[in-house]
């Protein structure tokens, strides 16, 4: 399923429409990786099945630019995925003290 873009220019604030654009681009790009690798699984070709994975890895090089663009332009997007980072680090830190924690799992 491919995403839906809200795209009425009317409601985004001038200052916001480069950040808008690059969240676009990002959202367009995961949803070709999604497809690609979708129809990857599906492919019965050896060749169609490595040309799809070949080319979704291309998107996810895209989805790399529209990032790095954005963290250029939106700062506070910048801080709060380094703090998701720091956060995701602290919360599997956590989980791989627990003594419940099963060995040589996952879970």
């Amino acid at each position: 399923m491919l995403s839906k873009m809200p795209l009425s220019i009317k409601k985004i604030k001038k200052e916001d429409i480069d950040k808008e654009i690059l969240r676009a681009g990002i959202i367009a790009e995961l949803d070709a990786i999604n497809l690609y690798e979708q129809m990857a699984a599906l492919a019965t070709s050896g060749n169609i099945r490595k040309i799809l994975l070949d080319i979704a890895k291309e998107e996810k090089t895209h989805v790399g630019e529209f990032q790095t663009l954005l963290l250029e332009e939106d700062k506070e997007q910048e801080r709060e995925l380094k703090e998701g980072g720091k956060e995701v680090k602290e919360l599997l830190a956590k989980r791989n003290r627990s003594p419940f924690r099963k060995k040589g799992g996952s879970k």
